[in-house]
């Protein structure tokens, strides 16, 4: 554990910023399940809706550093692919 003031501050720092950080990865998680779902179902009205939902909140997640850009840009350009020879 640490024992300068700095160092014990960087740590409960951290700590906020990992759990700030895995409530925008678990919301991505989830809008991208969401897509997901309405493509198993074959439903490309829903399917279409989720994405239009998912794509901001993934954009969102990379301006904010949490993913890197271009895994947020593979994300959306994959669901949007299926989605789109969905229909």
């Amino acid at each position: 554990m640490a024992n300068h003031k700095s160092a014990l501050k960087r740590v409960r720092q951290n700590e906020k910023r990992r759990l700030a950080n895995k409530a925008v990865k678990t919301r991505v998680k989830g809008t991208v399940k969401s897509v997901r779902q309405a493509l198993e179902a074959k439903d490309a009205g829903k399917a279409a809706e989720a994405l239009a939902v998912a794509v901001p909140i993934i954009d969102k997640a990379a301006s904010k550093g949490v993913l890197h850009r271009k895994t947020a840009s593979r994300k959306i350009s994959r669901l949007a692919k299926q989605v789109h020879e969905l229909s």
